[in-house]
């Protein structure tokens, strides 16, 4: 049985994906309690591997989005195949503080901490790390990984959301001329809530 908050259809809202329809999966419960958070991930229901197939299946995507809470605190190899073999293309975001299923179709790690993402041992390389940015953010310091691997993930820098609309006009337009001045970043937005979608 796994712990499931939600499950959803809708459009990928931010990251590279942006724009595509995607079924979300949200799995309850994290590991991190970030103060920007805007996720309820604290109830639950449980559902067999089966019954999260059947439900997911009665929508026309075939791209699932595993999130949470940390996905990864759930999900293994075993149910990545389970959703291979019923013709889904599965990604997965998650914190990366843990290691993720080798056999993802795409893996988004969203680091919350400058070092904890960098978990030692046998790792799922990322296609894309997205950094929450604020006025605190130094992006360089999550990159001495990303630059070593093959081949090194997209990189975006996603503005955080205070909740104060003239505070996040400042993240925003600080968040452009970063990017500006290191153009190996990208932006993201979160155009789910710029366009009022689940």
């Amino acid at each position: 049985m796994r712990r499931i908050n939600d499950i959803f259809y809708s459009l990928q809202g931010e990251g590279h994906n942006t724009g595509r329809a995607a079924v979300f999966v949200r799995f309850a419960g994290c590991n991190l309690r970030c103060p920007f958070c805007d996720t309820e991930f604290d109830t639950f229901r449980e559902m067999t591997d089966d019954e999260i197939v059947a439900e997911i299946a009665q929508y026309p995507a075939r791209f699932v989005v595993l999130t949470g809470g940390e996905p990864t605190l759930q999900v293994d190899e075993a149910f990545i195949d389970l959703l291979h073999q019923h013709g889904f293309e599965v990604a997965m975001e998650s914190n990366g503080t843990r290691p993720a299923p080798q056999n993802l179709d795409w893996l988004t790690v969203s680091p919350k901490t400058r070092e904890g993402w960098l978990v030692k041992g046998k790792r799922r390389v990322p296609d894309e790390l997205k950094v929450i940015f604020d006025e605190n953010t130094d992006p360089e310091t999550y990159l001495p990984l990303p630059f070593t691997l093959h081949p090194s993930p997209h990189l975006y820098l996603q503005p955080c959301d205070t909740g104060d609309a003239e505070h996040n006009t400042r993240i925003i337009q600080q968040c452009i001329d970063y990017i500006k001045e290191h153009p190996q970043w990208r932006l993201s937005l979160q155009t789910h809530k710029l366009a009022n979608f689940k």
